[in-house]
């Protein structure tokens, strides 16, 4: 029935993996670790709606402020009080914010970002990253990881040519090539955007030193930095990556935990590169739904659960014991892998070595990571179905829920 009605059957294309019986789990309902299966089977979910649920599903306090704000209205199209506070929480926490703009999505946070910053610069070039995904946007979609990487797709139909020429890549990881790239367009470079943490190529940490280069790199010819905090953002810290290493971004864009669940994302920077957008500068930028009181009621529920003492250590723990168990179970059974984590977000390459850019996931045994993939299905472990992306912990994942995967992951890593 989905497949008549619905492109490939799904409504984004990573969704569409064959699991056991030809055909992708479709959930009935998820609460805490779990996700409950329209044929009934109970999965632990390691997916996390692709992150957002750091506190698990159907979280009670965030269901029940969802619930009492949708009571007096779900949408207005005017301002409230909630986005003020929302924007005051995340300014309190992210380092590089000093204004904020709430939008609906990732992809419209990094659009409305980038738009500034070419306001902000007067250029027209952005770099990103190979295997670098931020969203959905024309001129981003060159090189991307993610759903792209998964389907063998390098770039999407659809796209100008020369919509693309405004996009330069490089490889993530690779200082040298900054350099080389901005010495040659660096007058017209308006921005770099990068992941802190590259997770649509699978979780990749940045080397020593890496954020900090491009930083230099981009103040010296006058481009900013922009850190795509999507996925990062309150996820392996409190205050993102830039608060996890230390580096401070121009422009930061967030979305998944912050809406608690809910539709939202936000760009911020400091206040001298806000003050472009409209109404009070140039660059225009606008969404019927932007801040949305029922979203933003969710992210700031979600945001005050992760304040309490002990949160981030707890999701540490938990991605370390993980990583060890999947370290284990591979070489029980002499399967060459490599686990990567940062935090509660963490990626088993098929492959012997570390996997510090695109082209080294790229290699990885994505047939094996696909038989895999189904051993997990087939034991009710709801895994990422790609090589290209990260495995997500909540803080209800218990006891329970680590001893069935570890159980699963014997068997799988036994049948690879």
């Amino acid at each position: 029935r989905a497949q008549r009605v619905l492109p490939g059957g799904v409504n984004s294309p990573v969704r569409a993996f064959k699991a056991v019986g030809g055909h992708p789990v479709f959930i009935r309902e998820a609460r805490g670790p779990y996700l409950y299966g329209a044929d009934g089977a109970e999965y632990v979910d390691y997916v996390g709606s692709w992150g957002p649920m750091i506190l698990g599903h159907a979280e009670p306090a965030v269901i029940q402020s969802i619930a009492r704000t949708a009571a007096l209205g779900t949408s207005y199209g005017a301002p409230t009080e909630g986005e003020v506070k929302f924007a005051e929480t995340l300014i309190d926490a992210v380092p590089s914010m000093e204004m904020v703009r709430c939008v609906s999505s990732g992809t419209e946070a990094v659009m409305g970002a980038l738009r500034v910053a070419r306001g902000f610069t007067g250029r027209d070039l952005i770099v990103k990253m190979e295997g670098g995904f931020h969203g959905g946007a024309d001129y981003l979609l060159v090189k991307a990881g993610s759903g792209l990487a998964t389907l063998g797709v390098p770039d999407s139909a659809g796209i100008p040519l020369d919509v693309a020429k405004v996009t330069l890549t490089m490889p993530y990881n690779d200082l040298a090539a900054a350099t080389t790239l901005f010495q040659e367009h660096g007058p017209r470079i308006a921005a770099i955007i990068v992941e802190p943490v590259a997770g649509n190529m699978g979780c990749v940490p940045p080397e020593p030193g890496y954020l900090e280069g491009l930083k230099t790199i981009a103040q010296q010819h006058g481009a900013l930095l922009v850190f795509d905090e999507v996925m990062t953002g309150f996820r392996v810290a409190y205050g993102g990556a830039q608060a996890r290493f230390g580096v401070t971004p121009d422009i930061t864009t967030l979305a998944k935990v912050i809406g608690g669940g809910m539709p939202l994302g936000a760009y911020g920077a400091r206040r001298e590169i806000m003050s472009k957008i409209a109404p009070v500068g140039p660059v225009y930028q606008a969404g019927t739904l932007s801040g949305n009181p029922v979203a933003v009621q969710a992210g700031l529920t979600t945001l005050e659960k992760l304040r309490r003492p002990g949160v981030y250590e707890q999701l540490e723990q938990a991605g370390a014991r993980l990583e060890k168990a999947f370290e284990e179970g591979a070489k029980k059974y002499d399967v060459a892998l490599t686990v990567q984590r940062v935090g509660s977000m963490l990626t088993p390459f098929f492959t012997g070595g570390p996997v510090r850019s695109w082209d080294e996931a790229s290699r990885c045994d994505t047939a094996a990571f696909g038989r895999f993939h189904q051993a997990l299905i087939a034991q009710q472990i709801y895994w990422p179905p790609s090589q290209f992306e990260a495995g997500f912990i909540s803080t209800t994942h218990d006891e329970v829920t680590f001893q069935r995967l570890e159980r699963a992951l014997d068997s799988a890593f036994k049948n690879v």
